[in-house]
């Protein structure tokens, strides 16, 4: 956990969520706090006072409930993390409304649609309060990517899904819209005598209300239809039926900004404005600006959107309506681009999410200048792919997500002091020396490169998307393990021989020492000498010719022929599956199949590799032809192999022998 050194004085009394009195306390400042002073500003939403300017966003379901809509002790766990992450304003994830789950987007999500669940949230409305922040409940009802335990789904109009997972769409009635809106303002009613101070409703991601603002999925030709006057009316009956039901307390509207919908006849960016006008005329207090639905063909927040990149969208809700609050945070991660944001009038609250789910000290670290030791969220989005599994979600970056609860998973102060080596500074190897120093063990790693990242710094050298989110994780564990006392041995080899050397040294070792391109598979086709490893090309330690074939269409060698194709190669992929890209995860595997159709790769799927020569490669079809393919040069990038052999080799030298990460089993990152 993180430690605040501050001193408190000068309490003073403010409105509570309930009317009465809560305390608050200035802080003395800390370095962090006063050179990102507009961040770490105190704000209002309503009559509430907020700490600061950083609003964490409901940006996943966690998926860690019962299958019922209650909260069980996983998420609760989390929750008293997320409130202590020092944000002035929570929002908690979104609850569908309604008691037949037609609002349901995942099988674990919590609901709010009766009384019986207003222990839970009063719960975490104290949590909330009881770090100091504000609390919002979110009300998220999923319409087109709802009923989930149904096998339908309700929307405004009856447009076929484009994604086959999602369930078919039935048209609602008025009657339904009617009590639909009513749902939605007992929900609030709810939510606020649970003990929080806000609501908020979302239109992110294609939700209910996305989908009634929206051309694509309002097709109807009443008065809820047509024009975007039309289109917003049942936006306008939700927000003016949850103010009626609770005229003291803020609302908040998430809205596109941008709905990336164009290929399906989705609004367009003037159009996602005027329904933001409709919704100030309404009365709201915030507007949350957003970007894009699942079914969007372009990318809103992943590794390949810059930072900052859709900050013009909170600017222009800023500047139309200077008198509404404007929370912002897509592709959004450092503190500091936010505090110049908010300086620049850009929006006024940070909405920050994913990167609190890879570290949830980052506003403590902050706030004392200590932003280089924030573990990195990357853009990765394993937190959506295991969402969009109906999985509970997990991060790349950070393995306590999700195990809150669990004793086990916290890193606590080890009973036994040990001396443990560690083979490979890879993410695995630096990882668990990180977390074994935390520990209190002193802690040698070894490695045989020049420097730390084993072959994370080579993708990362080779990748399209972004290396510096990549590079910022080797960047993390660098400055993590002088800051902790690791000692890392580089350009050192460890073997039999090695290890005989420093016996007396150690009390444990771990083997991370990661794993190989399986050239030995192989070794009897005709031509095999002329193979080269993807992992040599990846760290420039092998020049290739011109045409170039590569074997394995995954993660690695997707990632080394889109490179070099951009630098001028000719590259086709053999890949032995129907597809491409099957060890990449779901909310990336579309952005590499769009890289290689707009870099014009060729591609041979279900065919594998027979033979080689100095003039090319024939591969062989599903279908058994043969296809002789010109070339410089095959690469070689998958199978992969853990490297097992140290296991072998060290079993009868040391007490305690471990293997992590892909000398384990080859994988990905998280």
């Amino acid at each position: 956990m993180y430690t605040v050194s501050t001193k408190t004085f000068n309490a003073r009394p403010i409105a509570g969520p309930s009317g009465g009195i809560a305390v608050t306390t200035i802080a003395v400042k800390r370095p962090g706090e006063a050179r990102l002073k507009d961040l770490f500003k105190p704000g209002k939403v309503g009559k509430f006072e907020v700490k600061n300017r950083i609003k964490y966003g409901a940006c996943c379901v966690s998926n860690y409930n019962g299958r019922d809509g209650t909260i069980t002790p996983r998420e609760l766990a989390r929750v008293r993390v997320i409130a202590g992450t020092g944000c002035g304003l929570i929002t908690n994830q979104g609850a569908y409304p309604d008691p037949w789950g037609e609002g349901k987007a995942y099988f674990r999500q919590v609901a709010i649609h009766d009384d019986k669940f207003l222990p839970q949230f009063e719960m975490i409305a104290r949590y909330i309060h009881d770090a100091g922040a504000m609390a919002m409940q979110q009300i998220l009802h999923a319409g087109r990517y709802g009923g989930i335990d149904l096998g339908y789904c309700i929307q405004p109009s009856v447009v076929p899904q484009t994604l086959p997972h999602f369930r078919p769409p039935r048209e609602m009635t008025k009657e339904q819209i009617a009590v639909t809106v009513k749902q939605h303002a007992d929900a609030a009613r709810r939510a606020i005598r649970a003990g929080f101070d806000a609501t908020e409703i979302t239109s992110f991601m294609g939700y209910l209300l996305a989908n009634f603002n929206s051309r694509f999925t309002n097709q109807r030709t009443d008065e809820y239809g047509g024009s975007v006057q039309n289109r917003g009316r049942f936006m306008r009956e939700l927000i003016d039926a949850i103010k009626q039901a609770t005229p003291d307390n803020p609302l908040s509207v998430r809205l596109n900004g941008a709905e990336l919908m164009d290929k399906w006849g989705g609004n367009t960016q003037d159009e996602s404005f005027e329904l933001m006008q409709q919704a100030v005329d309404c009365g709201v207090d915030m507007i949350s600006v957003t970007v894009g639905w699942q079914e969007a063909p372009e990318s809103s927040f992943g590794r390949d959107v810059e930072p900052g990149y859709w900050n013009f969208l909170s600017e222009k809700a800023k500047k139309m309506f200077p008198n509404v609050l404007v929370a912002f945070g897509n592709r959004l991660p450092d503190p500091a681009m936010a505090d110049q944001c908010v300086r620049d009038n850009i929006f006024d609250y940070w909405e920050v999410c994913r990167p609190l789910l890879a570290d949830p000290e980052m506003i403590h670290k902050a706030a004392e200048d200590r932003m280089e030791e924030v573990r990195p969220c990357i853009g990765s989005l394993n937190c959506l792919s295991r969402l969009f599994r109906d999985l509970p979600y997990t991060c790349t970056m950070n393995p306590m997500l999700g195990h809150e609860v669990e004793p086990e998973y916290h890193v606590t102060e080890a009973t036994e002091k040990k001396r443990v080596m560690i083979i490979g500074a890879g993410p695995a190897g630096m990882e668990a020396a990180i977390t074994a120093r935390q520990r209190g063990h002193s802690v040698t790693v070894f490695d045989k490169a020049d420097k730390i990242g084993g072959n994370l710094a080579a993708y990362a050298a080779n990748d399209l998307a972004r290396p510096a989110d990549l590079q910022s994780v080797i960047d993390y564990y660098g400055v993590m393990a002088k800051k902790l006392g690791v000692e890392v041995r580089l350009n050192t080899e460890a073997n039999a021989k090695f290890m005989r050397s420093v016996l007396h040294e150690y009390d444990a070792c771990i083997v991370a020492a990661g794993a190989r391109t399986d050239l030995e598979s192989f070794r009897y086709m005709p031509g095999s000498e002329l193979l080269i490893d993807a992992l040599e090309v990846a760290h420039r330690r092998k020049q290739v010719g011109k045409r170039v074939v590569m074997l394995g269409g995954g993660a690695i060698g997707l990632t080394i022929s889109e490179f070099l194709q951009k630098a001028g190669h000719e590259v086709t992929v053999v890949e032995r599956d129907k597809r491409i890209g099957g060890d990449i995860m779901p909310t990336f595997k579309w952005r590499h199949t769009a890289w290689v159709d707009e870099l014009g790769i060729k591609t041979i799927c279900s065919a594998q590799l027979v033979k080689v020569t100095a003039e090319g490669a024939t591969v062989k079809t599903a279908k058994g032809e043969e296809v002789f393919v010109p070339c410089d040069n095959v690469i070689v990038s998958s199978p992969r192999k853990a490297n097992h052999d140290l296991f072998y080799e060290f079993q009868w030298m040391i007490d305690e022998l471990h293997g992590g990460g892909d000398a384990t089993v080859p994988r990905g990152l998280d």
